[in-house]
């Protein structure tokens, strides 16, 4: 299986990468359809197992490489991590307060955030979900980039 990824495209592998979440996202979200009305047991579960996958995701994908490499590179381990999250963190918070959406806020009601607009809701709903998977695809670009670079399909160091 390696020896196979590692003669294909980066791109071509970030494409496969991005259908394969896209296709586990779809899974995890027909739930739904099973039953209209779960437990708030099941629901706050369903969320605990969520947010460790994510933190475990992040960890292990990004922040673990990250000091790796900083350390690696003769820099102390806690700078790329620390200046890549502040980046990050303010430039979603940027896309937030800019890009309008709309977040349910229980029992039905729906608050619109970032800049005014009198568009429809459901061009608001899809732009929420856009500003959600920003970090995500990011994530998984720079996984498959990193990837790449390693499995000898990127550009040598020398030439970054």
């Amino acid at each position: 299986m390696r020896e196979m990824l590692s003669s294909l495209s980066p791109v071509l592998i970030a494409l496969m990468a991005g259908l394969f979440t896209w296709g586990m996202t779809a899974a995890g979200a027909s739930a739904v359809l099973i039953g209209r009305s779960p437990s708030r047991r099941i629901l706050d579960t369903l969320l605990g197992f969520s947010a460790g996958v994510m933190l475990a995701a992040s960890y292990w994908s990004l922040l673990g490489p990250s000091v790796e490499m900083a350390v690696d590179s003769g820099t102390p381990g806690w700078i790329p991590p620390v200046v890549g999250f502040g980046v990050g963190g303010l430039g979603l918070w940027a896309l937030d307060n800019i890009i309008p959406h709309i977040h349910s806020a229980g029992r039905g009601r729906e608050v619109q955030e970032g800049i005014s607009t009198h568009w429809k809701r459901t061009t608001l709903l899809i732009l929420a979900i856009t500003l959600h998977n920003v970090p995500e695809g990011l994530a998984l670009g720079v996984a498959i980039g990193a990837a790449a670079g390693v499995q000898g399909g990127g550009l040598p160091t020398e030439q970054l």
